[in-house]
């Protein structure tokens, strides 16, 4: 089938029945808030697609993902962009858990932040050796993903991660146990086929019925547990602590601003 593409985001439905959804926004794979709605209508499009027995969800470029496009949120005005990502986050993370098939994500460089939920959330996950995952959320004026983390890394490496923004390797998740393997970054989309083929040759309805069983045994509430975290985003934005935390990272001068009446 040919490939459909939406913003930053291209889908494409090969024979076997694997879909590939594949991020592509240079130069960091930064999504804006148009691209994160664009990610989770391309994963439930895909799931819905009854010819579809799993996806892989990879990206091109320098890393896997950077989370959010800071400086699209403070480069318009208000909280509309910052309310936007928040949803944006929370609906592409959700695709991904709730997609009716197994989710195989590929993830090459860095996966921050956002990547993170993404990732967390997922099946089955291969790296590139070359691969880093952490939450810099702390030094973003934010909270959030620390639900998906704790699924990838033990809960006090998962807590010393969130409070230094220290990055675990590729390696160290694959000894953990929830990394499936560890490739050079040349042979990444074929390593993340490979896993998506065993998948794929197997019967569909039963696929599809062991992710629903699989989701229906899950220790906690991931939908749940993520928004009670973005409510402490909320909390930090109201201080006002956030706003200048985003704006040193940006480079942004408040008083120039959309909104500002400095």
């Amino acid at each position: 089938m040919s490939p459909t593409t939406h913003a930053s985001v291209t889908t494409t439905v090969h024979p076997d029945g694997i879909a590939e959804v594949v991020v592509d926004n240079p130069p960091v794979n930064a999504l804006p808030v148009a691209g994160w709605f664009a990610l989770a209508s391309a994963l439930d499009a895909a799931g819905a697609d009854e010819s579809v027995r799993v996806v892989v969800l990879r990206a091109e470029g320098r890393g896997f993902n950077a989370g959010v496009d800071i400086k699209e949120m403070q480069h318009t005005a208000g909280f509309t962009a910052l309310l936007g990502a928040n949803r944006g986050c929370f609906a592409a993370f959700k695709a991904v858990y709730e997609c009716p098939v197994p989710v195989v994500t590929a993830v090459n460089g860095f996966c921050l932040g956002g990547g993170i939920g993404l990732v967390g959330n997922s099946d089955v996950i291969v790296a590139s050796d070359d691969a880093t995952f952490g939450l810099p959320e702390v030094d973003r004026g934010a909270l959030g993903a620390a639900t998906h983390l704790s699924r990838m890394v033990p809960q006090h490496r998962m807590r010393a991660m969130v409070y230094t923004s220290a990055t675990a390797t590729a390696q160290e998740l694959h000894a953990y146990g929830s990394v499936h393997s560890v490739v050079p970054r040349e042979q990444l989309r074929e390593a993340a086929f490979a896993v998506a083929t065993q998948i794929a040759a197997k019967d569909p309805t039963v696929i599809r019925a062991a992710k629903a069983s699989l989701n229906g045994i899950d220790l906690w509430d991931v939908n749940r547990s993520y928004r009670f975290e973005q409510g402490f985003t909320f909390e930090l934005n109201l201080t006002g602590v956030a706003d200048r935390i985003r704006d040193e990272f940006a480079g942004t001068d408040k008083a120039a601003r959309p909104g500002s009446e400095g």
